[in-house]
């Protein structure tokens, strides 16, 4: 990373987070307090919850709004960095209401990058490897166009996100707008939600509450883990890039693992004797999922650190005091 790129990060800043109350979000507010930043969290809380930066509302340098992103927001005073998270991703939850995803993507996208404008401010647009589609190639890099299909129930949140990239894209190009693309692949870790869908939160309740552990299609289809704290790190260095970075970055874990093998180390790592479930294969359900990380190591200086084995230690024991505190009794779990 450039020596300018360092100071950009250390710099203390006054930083918008959008989405800062979810899943990824919380753990970004944290890493950017720790550094000494200023902070306004702004959510909703749809998706998010509250007590994800519980912790961090009596901070100093530490604001939370409710607010929707699809409608206009106003931020009094300099504001350097914009990173917009605010959107479901769990595909349970953002096919409640598709068109709502949808605009959260869009339109959320255009205010947030009319705020940018406005302040001069850098912008982080937090993507997602659904944007590949069912790859037709393994791994993924950021110039493969992907295999996607724009009619079905996963289209809101992947078109949605397609439809964000172009906007920044193009907000760059015409108003001169600093932008960042980063495109996530799956994430696990504390603060997940119990029923957001994602496999990982599935398998380690499920074991943890000895109910069946459901697989989808025959269990062969893979995907790539990347535990959060790997993931906050990437989008700070991504944040912090010198401007030649401004091109999508995929940021994720290129282990590859099958869902039985996933599975089978949630067993492991549990000691449960839930048993195995066969179900359908949801519909447009990817294959195949890993990174290729090249451009993020050689642009970012960047790469996942924490392994499947130990990530999976640290969120089985988030999960495992939730239960133990009636925290999940409210959440649904399949």
């Amino acid at each position: 990373m450039s020596s300018a790129a360092t100071i950009l990060r250390r710099r203390p800043r006054r930083i918008l987070v959008a989405g800062g109350s979810g899943f990824v979000g919380s753990h970004l507010c944290d890493a950017l307090i720790e550094k000494g930043h200023r902070v306004i969290c702004v959510d909703n809380l749809e998706t998010g919850r509250i007590e994800n930066i519980e912790h961090l509302l009596g901070h100093p340098n530490f604001s939370f709004r409710s607010h929707d992103v699809t409608l206009p927001l106003r931020i009094p005073g300099v504001l350097h960095e914009i990173y917009n998270l605010a959107c479901p991703a769990s595909p349970p939850k953002y096919q409640i209401d598709p068109v709502r995803t949808f605009r959260t993507s869009v339109i959320g996208a255009i205010n947030l990058l009319n705020i940018a404008r406005e302040k001069s401010a850098r912008i982080l647009q937090a993507s997602t490897s659904e944007v590949y589609g069912d790859p037709e190639i393994s791994p993924q890099p950021e110039n493969y166009r992907g295999s996607v299909n724009t009619y079905g129930p996963r289209a809101c949140y992947d078109e949605g996100k397609r439809a964000a990239e172009t906007l920044f894209h193009d907000y760059a190009e015409c108003h001169g707008v600093d932008t960042r693309i980063a495109r996530i692949f799956n994430t696990y870790g504390p603060r997940m939600c119990a029923d957001d869908g994602r496999v990982v939160s599935n398998f380690v309740v499920q074991a943890l509450s000895g109910s069946d552990m459901t697989i989808y299609g025959t269990g062969q289809q893979t995907r790539s883990f990347c535990y959060v704290d790997d993931l906050v790190a990437g989008l700070q260095a991504l944040m912090a890039s010198p401007s030649e970075c401004a091109a999508p970055v995929n940021l994720g874990n290129p282990g590859e693992f099958t869902m039985l093998e996933l599975v089978k180390l949630v067993l492991e790592k549990t000691g449960s004797r839930s048993s195995l479930v066969y179900c359908d294969l949801p519909v447009d359900d990817p294959r195949q999922r890993r990174p290729d990380i090249t451009r993020a190591q050689n642009w970012l200086g960047w790469s996942p650190r924490v392994s499947l084995r130990e990530g999976l230690e640290h969120t089985i024991a988030y999960f495992a005091t939730e239960l133990s505190q009636g925290g999940l009794a409210h959440q649904r779990v399949s």
